[in-house]
């Protein structure tokens, strides 16, 4: 029986660890699991915010690895990002900012209802924030 989300996003990361800590710091998730590889590798984590979850690991030369590439290795963009469903997107934004999270798209009321913003984490991952729940 399934708990949460059954589409979970999963991204690398250059230095997981750091990454983990300021996710957890920044935008509320909480570790579920995390398991260290080598030296100063993260082999995988999953980390959860509500009912959702993403899982993310550090970035390494392995088969599933080179699948990805880092946003600074194709200019900054993005192929696919999450959007995170929160109760006060205000304060999120607040602690983002805070955390040094360069802003995509400010704060705003949507057309569509709900607030929310964009921003970019310490690697340059893109995340949308916002109180509109599709599910309701």
């Amino acid at each position: 029986m399934t708990t949460g989300s059954t589409i979970i996003p999963c991204l690398r990361y250059r230095n997981a660890a750091a990454a983990i800590e300021w996710l957890c710091e920044t935008f509320g998730f909480e570790r579920r699991l995390v398991v260290p590889g080598d030296g100063d590798e993260i082999a995988h984590a999953q980390l959860t915010h509500g009912e959702g979850m993403v899982m993310l690991g550090s970035a390494t030369d392995t088969e599933f690895g080179r699948l990805m590439k880092q946003p600074d290795e194709i200019g900054g963009a993005e192929t696919q990002t999450a959007y995170v469903v929160v109760s006060d997107a205000d304060s999120i934004y607040e602690r983002a900012k805070a955390a040094g999270a360069r802003i995509a798209i400010e704060l705003k009321d949507e057309d569509y209802g709900g607030r929310g913003f964009s921003c970019y984490d310490l690697e340059g991952h893109l995340w949308n924030f916002g109180t509109y729940n599709p599910w309701e």
